[in-house]
């Protein structure tokens, strides 16, 4: 008896050992249909500074040899004769689990890519507009050839073209200007000093490394020494918005011994001094002709070739303030447009937002929400909004954008899914020729100016009672307290933090109304089950794969 139970636990009849080799298939559909999903998402969210993760390397390679191991077993298995084919069994109960295993595998990867740490390829960047933007250009490239200056500081009003000019900067030291580096960190509004170092340790390829020192002088030394070996190489810090310390960054001083230069955009002049730039330069408005030509060219052919259009354009110009972002915004909702009755209403509604508010930032804010008001659909309102749940600067997939608005409910029931997605791209092209979203990345992406994102979130807060909470990209390393989870809030985003847990012993938030959690690309654990106890309506959950 004993015998025949270890024969029946290493042997299987024809028929029983048949019916696993189906259910072997089966699983290997399944793992093969996973991976051409994978293959696709992946395809879609690489681009030059996007490299595939090593790990999804590896898995793709065990998928690869687990078909080809599969395929010699079944042939071997035919090859059999009837005694010796039921003592298959374990290996093809073997290949099950193996094939679960990668499946799962497969299921928890949360990103595909990371920051190719060694791409140094150029930024795409916009064409530079006018006489005063070239002249900067200038002015910036004649003190980072000036061993005397080690530190340039560049501001301006936000949407003047700090940035473009600075993208045009970068592209023309990577031709090989006398620097062996170049290092580019937008640093946003959100200041956080180790998504700083981060930044910087990645450009290095040293971000490995540096994520091994959890103490903050040790993180500040490993990057002051490396950024020191670093030979000959220009830092820009682009979009600071208030006084940083670089020494407590671990930014050593530029100097004309080491060749090194620092080149920071900001949007306030008293930034510059305080970190103590050799030289300030200030990007200036542009010109009445370089303003008016640049809205010309964005409104049409239409304007130019009417007197009474062309005065009234002209009227609508001086309330942009000069700014080429609020120029283009502007004239993208009036592109088109033959009907003087309608440029008196824009005109007089500029002049009503722009005189009702103090400031310069608030002025363009008021500015490019006059875009947005005319926004006469309402499914393409809550769209944009949507677009500012993802952090500052992000490049924002076009799949995955539209894919999230039809699991939102922002794009209406069709007949086919595909009728849909077709919807989401004519939503996303009525943004971009509105001008409040930038093509970038081959037109697969797009990505928000961090001006126009401001609008959209004083927009959402400016709703009563304001019904989302976004805090995405800004280095949470645990949950929003507890008072600013509203009974009444419908969506909230978490996106790309550093929240690595959630304390079983937290008291869950009273969301009865919470619709949308975005928590993805977060190095989370383990999330407790008693914290969706008060949410009673998810629709569209989006949570790191956990362990």
């Amino acid at each position: 008896m004993e015998f025949l139970s270890k024969l029946y636990e290493w042997w299987d009849t024809p028929k029983n050992l048949d019916e696993k080799i189906k259910g072997l298939k089966r699983k290997l559909d399944v793992l093969n249909a996973l991976k051409e999903d994978m293959e696709s998402s992946r395809t879609n969210h690489l681009h030059p500074r996007k490299k595939q993760k090593k790990e999804v390397d590896l898995w793709f390679t065990n998928v690869e040899s687990i078909n080809k191991e599969t395929e010699d077993l079944e042939k071997e298995i035919d090859e059999s004769n009837f005694l010796l084919r039921g003592f298959h069994k374990g290996n093809v109960l073997k290949k099950i689990q193996e094939v679960g295993d990668l499946y799962q595998q497969g299921k928890s990867h949360d990103s595909l890519v990371v920051v190719n740490s060694r791409w140094s390829g150029p930024i795409p960047a916009a064409k530079l507009i006018g006489g005063a933007a070239e002249n900067c250009m200038k002015d910036i490239w004649t003190y980072l050839m000036d061993d005397d200056i080690g530190k340039i500081g560049v501001w301006g009003m936000g949407g003047v073209g700090k940035t473009t000019i600075m993208e045009h900067i970068h592209n023309k030291l990577l031709e090989g200007k006398g620097f062996d580096k170049v290092i580019w960190v937008t640093i946003s509004q959100e200041f956080n000093i180790v998504k700083i170092q981060d930044d910087i340790a990645r450009e290095l390829n040293l971000m490995e490394c540096l994520q091994q020192e959890r103490d903050a002088f040790r993180r500040r030394k490993f990057l002051f020494d490396m950024l020191k070996k670093a030979n000959k190489h220009v830092l820009i810090l682009d979009d600071v918005w208030d006084e940083i310390c670089l020494e407590e960054v671990g930014i050593p001083e530029p100097i004309s011994s080491n060749g090194c230069k620092l080149v920071l955009t900001t949007r306030k002049e008293h930034v510059c001094k305080f970190i103590g730039c050799d030289k300030v330069i200030k990007v200036n408005p542009l010109s009445e002709e370089d303003a008016l030509a640049l809205f010309l060219k964005k409104v049409g052919p239409v304007v130019s070739q009417s007197p009474t259009l062309l005065s009234k354009s002209k009227l609508v110009v001086e309330e942009c303030a000069g700014l080429p972002l609020t120029i283009i915004v502007v004239g993208g909702t009036l592109k088109g447009e033959d009907d003087p009755r309608v440029w008196d209403n824009a005109l007089n509604e500029l002049k009503l937002r722009i005189g009702e508010v103090v400031g310069v930032d608030a002025k363009v804010i008021k500015c490019l929400k006059f875009s947005f008001d005319h926004l006469k659909d309402e499914e393409v309102k809550h769209c944009f909004l949507y677009c500012a749940f993802y952090a500052e600067d992000f490049e924002i997939l076009k799949d995955e954008v539209i894919e999230s608005w039809i699991d939102e409910g922002f794009i209406d029931e069709m007949d086919a899914r595909q009728q849909m997605i077709d919807k989401g791209h004519a939503i996303l092209k009525k943004l971009e020729d509105n001008s409040l979203l930038e093509i970038d990345w081959g037109r697969r992406f797009v990505k928000m100016h961090d001006a126009v994102r401001d609008m959209a979130l004083s927009i959402i807060t400016s709703m009563n009672p304001p019904p989302y909470m976004i805090k995405a990209g800004i280095q949470l390393e645990s949950l929003p307290k507890e008072e600013e989870w509203a009974e009444d809030i419908e969506k909230v985003s978490l996106m790309w933090n550093s929240i690595s847990e959630i304390p079983i012993d937290l008291s869950p938030p009273k969301c009865l109304l919470l619709t949308t959690l975005l928590l993805q690309h977060n190095p989370i654990r383990s999330i407790p089950d008693s914290f969706f106890a008060n949410m009673p309506c998810p629709t569209a959950y989006q949570i790191p794969s956990l362990n």
